[in-house]
Formats: structure tokens, sequence, C-alpha cells
């Protein structure tokens, strides 16, 4: 069960090693892209490729996707990147429901791990497996691996470099849990955290933060769905900066200190100068920050708010 890119690498590892999977479940096809055209979820993309049995039931407890699932007789459900599921659904298996996410639970217990360890500055995260029961993300461990954030690594750069990570870390799972002597691991609830869905407010930047702070946002938020600013009353989406100094300065946060068509943009935070490197002012391209500054003829002294 599925529907990400990030749940690709899992399907395919599976099938690689000469799993039987029976069925692929992911959502039903939605609206994408700016003319809404209804598009299959990624994950169910690749099973029409590989011409998978794929399920897609607009509810997870109708009596017909419960047959289907029972008739099946699975002895494990797989999911990645997929729906809270109801106990109707992960009790069905008699090794359980596995699911993969990427985080080191009970850490950023939630929809958007990855994004929220990069925002909130984590050297290092990681992937866990476990077996799902009522509450979220708070199911017995199978297995972690710890795995290093890169300084300058982007959401969509860690989350393809774990989905891969994570796909070798089911396989083994997968053999663990049908070891007769295997013993999943209790979560401790009292240090776990919560990585909820990345809402428009979290994305919007503050100026007043320091230079790091800031990239940090931009990092973990790009490539989607951005952070942003406003220049001149436009949404300005900034997907990736470059932390210049570290000085400390009272007011003028979002100000710009340098605007030139070969040094870039760079603005003034809450403590240090940002340079903004790659930038989409809205309804446009993705662009260079000198390219920003030729095309939109910005001046030293105007603002980002």
């Amino acid at each position: 069960m599925g529907n990400d890119q990030f749940a690709i690498p899992s399907l395919k590892a599976l099938l690689d090693n000469n799993y039987q999977v029976q069925a692929v479940v992911t959502s039903p096809d939605k609206p994408q892209g700016r003319g809404l055209k209804l598009l299959p979820m990624p994950v169910k993309a690749f099973g029409q490729e590989r011409k998978l049995l794929l399920w897609s039931p607009s509810d997870l407890k109708s009596d017909d996707f419960l047959k289907q699932l029972q008739e099946t007789k699975p002895d494990v459900i797989v999911v990645v990147a997929f729906n809270i599921l109801p106990e109707e659904v992960f009790s069905v298996p008699p090794l359980g429901t596995v699911n993969l996410h990427p985080s080191l639970l009970p850490k950023y217990r939630g929809a958007a791990p990855m994004q929220w360890a990069i925002i909130n500055g984590d050297e290092e995260t990681g992937v866990t497996t476990f077996l799902i029961e009522k509450k979220i993300d708070a199911g017995q461990i199978i297995m972690q691996r710890r795995v290093k954030i890169l300084p300058e690594e982007s959401y969509g750069e860690l989350s393809e470099r774990l989905s891969k990570i994570g796909a070798e870390v089911l396989l083994e799972s997968l053999k663990l849990i049908q070891q007769s002597n295997f013993k999943p691991l209790p979560q401790a609830d009292s240090i776990s955290s919560k990585a909820p869905k990345i809402k428009k407010e979290d994305c919007r930047i503050n100026w007043s933060k320091s230079a790091q702070n800031i990239k940090n946002l931009v990092r973990g938020l790009s490539p989607e769905p951005g952070a942003f600013t406003t220049y001149k009353d436009k949404m300005v989406k900034i997907f990736k900066t470059e932390i210049l100094d570290d000085k400390s300065y009272d007011n003028g946060f979002g100000e710009v200190v340098s605007a030139s068509d070969k040094a870039g943009l760079v603005v003034k935070t809450g403590q240090g100068s940002l340079k903004l490197a790659s930038l989409q002012l809205e309804g446009k391209k993705i662009i260079s920050g000198e390219e920003f500054v030729r095309g939109y003829k910005i001046k030293t002294g105007e603002k980002f708010i």
C-alpha cells in the first residue's frame, strides 16, 4: 500500500527479490498539475508499467474492499507513504502490517518527518519499520537505520536517498518478522515528537530569524511546497540559499543589501546575510538570483516581506 514516489523503491525491491505481491493498493487518481488533469499516484503508475493487480478504493472500510483483501489472504501487508489504515485492514495479515517511516521513531511521528527534521536543523535522521497499531506511528519497532543529513541537502534529495535506504531496511525487516524468536521493541511514548502536515503558514519566511534558520526552512520545503516571501505584493518562492556572514541586525529584516546581475541577490536577516540563489516569482519559472536581479530590476534597499 503506497502512493508517493518515496514508496516505489520499496515496491521495486519486493518484486526484484521474488516476493509475491498479490495486489498494490493506492489512493484514487486525483487532479494534478496546472491543468488539474486526473492522474494516477506514482505508485499506481509504476504498478501499471509492471502489470500488477491494482486497487484504488475510495473507502478503506468499504465491504467490497475488505472482502477483496481478506480473500487474497496476505501473510503481511507493507505500507509505505500511504493513508491511515483502519483496524479492519491492518489486522488482516497473520504476520502483521509493516510500515516504513522516514524518521527515527518515536521522533517525528506524523505526515512530514523529513521536512521537519531539516527545518529544525537536525544533523541526523533515519528510517524505521514498525508494526501498525491503532495509535498513529506508535507501533512496535522492527528495525531502524540512522542516516546523516548532509549540510546542503534539501527535502527532495533526502527523500530520494531515504527511499532507497528504506527499501533495504524493509527487506531485512520482512525476513526478521518471519523468524519464530523475533520480538519487536516498544516505542518510548515519553520522548515522542510530532511532524504534522506542512501548512501554508509554515512556509512563510520570517526574515527576523537567523540566516541559518531560514536556510533550513528553505531546504526543508524544497522542491515542494516551497518556502515563500513576498516582493511588491507578489509571492516569491525560494529554493536555495547561501549564508554569507553572521552579522547581527536590529532592524531592516528582509531588506536587500546587495543586488547585482553578477554577484546575485543578498538579503538581511535577524542574524546574517543570506544570498538567494534560486527563486520563483508566482506564475513564472525558477531562476537564479542573478537572473532575478536582471529581470525585475531589484535594487538595494527594497524589501522582501
